[in-house]
């Protein structure tokens, strides 16, 4: 793991292989590693820039300055400049999307092609904010996820069958809700309002003039398919593909798909 300073703090990030690059983004709540089963083919033919996201992974908290997506999208930007890297593809999925799509809109000549998966950039629907800042709330209250919420969040992560067809990767995502404590929860609690407050980036959404693949689990809970659909409308000459049997971890949960569809969109834009 690689670490570099950012505005006073330390961002970690894995830099494998050797290519053309692709930049990743993971999703809210998990870190780098989760793009492991993507990076170790990838990254045979493309340089693979993986970050950890503030308070996530062994990133430090946010600095004082991000204090939204639009922010972080600088920061990563901010990364690639000290690794002289001008021009990558970028993989965000989730949150990794959100600050995506902000980064390709700030820097569109830098961006080559975007992969955006189980995500959205328009508002958080109402309902769902609520909720989601009700359990931030009460996370910074006791300085823990208590247990009837971890039953809750987690199940948000996968695909409906997943308890029985990925036992291991379902007990690791919710042992990690269960160690997340202290200082740490209220950091990574202070990242979701940021995601969950996020502008609506439709705003903006026809200045996305570069090759786009919209990918989303058909089982997704938090982010739909619709919403993908909704996102391939609005996006010119954009692909779209759902992946069977999976929710918003997809490249976890359908790993093989994933992977293969990732390389032949990589592979017709690099």
């Amino acid at each position: 793991m690689n670490s570099i300073q950012i505005n006073g703090k330390n961002m970690s990030y894995l830099d494998v292989g050797e290519g053309p690059v692709v930049l990743f983004g993971h999703s809210y709540l998990w870190d780098s590693e989760m793009w492991r089963p993507q990076i170790d083919v990838l990254s045979q033919n493309y340089r693979c820039i993986v970050p950890d996201l503030w308070a996530h992974g062994q990133s430090d908290a946010a600095p004082e300055s991000t204090i939204s997506l639009i922010h972080y999208a600088d920061d990563i930007l901010s990364l690639m400049d000290q690794l002289d890297i001008d021009k990558f593809a970028l993989v965000g999925l989730s949150v990794g999307g959100m600050w995506g799509a902000e980064l390709a809109l700030k820097a569109p000549t830098r961006v080559n092609a975007l992969v955006l998966m189980d995500t959205f950039i328009g508002f958080e629907p109402e309902v769902a904010k609520a909720k989601y800042f009700g359990m931030f709330n009460t996370i910074e209250q006791i300085g823990f996820i208590p247990p009837p919420m971890i039953d809750a969040i987690t199940p948000l992560f996968f695909a409906n069958n997943a308890e029985t067809d990925n036992p291991e990767l379902v007990s690791a995502f919710r042992e990690k809700l269960a160690n997340l404590k202290g200082e740490e929860a209220k950091n990574v609690v202070r990242v979701g309002r940021m995601v969950f407050d996020r502008r609506d980036t439709f705003d903006d959404v026809e200045k996305l003039m570069l090759p786009t693949l919209i990918m989303a689990g058909a089982e997704d809970k938090p982010r739909p398919p619709l919403e993908s659909m909704l996102m391939h409308d609005a996006i010119d000459g954009s692909q779209y593909i759902v992946i069977p049997n999976a929710g918003h971890i997809s490249n976890l949960e359908q790993a093989d798909f994933v992977t293969e569809a990732l390389s032949k969109f990589l592979s017709s834009q690099l």
